[in-house]
This record gives C-alpha cells, sequence and structure tokens, in this order.
C-alpha cells in the first residue's frame, strides 16, 4: 500500500533545500516565515550567530488584529518586521519563504515588508 506524505513534511523538504544555499549573515539578515492555519510568524534571524534580531507575529498584542489567518494580518505583520528592522539598522534582507509557494499571505507579508523599507 502506498503511504501518502503530508503536505508539511514536503514543505519541510523544500525548505530543507532551500536554506543548503539561502544563510543570513550579519550584513544581509535572513527574513524567515512561518504560516500556520490560524497565524503568521516572521523573523530577521542572523544564521552566523544563531539569534533572531527581530520578530513580529500576529500574535503581538500592539498590532491590534482584528482576525489573524488572513491576507490583512500577513501586511501587518509585513509592515511590523519591516519598521522594527529599519530602528535596528536593518535595511537589506534575503527572503526565506519556509517552502510556502509565494503566494496570499506569504507573498502579502514580503510585499508589506519592501513597501516599508525592506530591500529584497
Amino acid at each position: 500500500m502506498i503511504k501518502k506524505v503530508s503536505r508539511n513534511e514536503l514543505r519541510k523538504q523544500r525548505h530543507y533545500r532551500v536554506r543548503a544555499k539561502v544563510t543570513g549573515t550579519a550584513e544581509r539578515p535572513r527574513l524567515n516565515v512561518f504560516r500556520s492555519s490560524k497565524h503568521i510568524y516572521a523573523q530577521i534571524i542572523d544564521d552566523v550567530t544563531g539569534t533572531t534580531l527581530v520578530s513580529a507575529s500576529t500574535l503581538d498584542k500592539d498590532l491590534n488584529i482584528a482576525s489573524t489567518g488572513n491576507v490583512e494580518a500577513a501586511k501587518a505583520v509585513g509592515a511590523a518586521v519591516a519598521k522594527r528592522a529599519l530602528e535596528k539598522n536593518i535595511t537589506s534582507v534575503v527572503f526565506d519563504r519556509g517552502g510556502y509557494i509565494y503566494h496570499g499571505r506569504v507573498a502579502a507579508l514580503a510585499e508589506a515588508a519592501r513597501e516599508n523599507g525592506l530591500q529584497f
């Protein structure tokens, strides 16, 4: 009998393939995106030291998001992570979509981050 591999396992395999090539440095850290069914999370990571420099998610109380699992919430998270990055003098990042398709909430987060000053 054929075993069906879960979608999340396939996403993780795609993410590992991308992570073999994409790394964040102190000059150009990595903007990582994680998407669940209810929330979306974004982190800016320096892979050389293994530290998270900036993060934002739909769980942040200061964003005041009514519905957390939609495109509007992703735009708010993208804008928030870009503003927090600019406060720490981070202007250029490498985008890591986390194995997700660049569509919908992931694309909305990336576009909002670009509009608010991040370059990638």
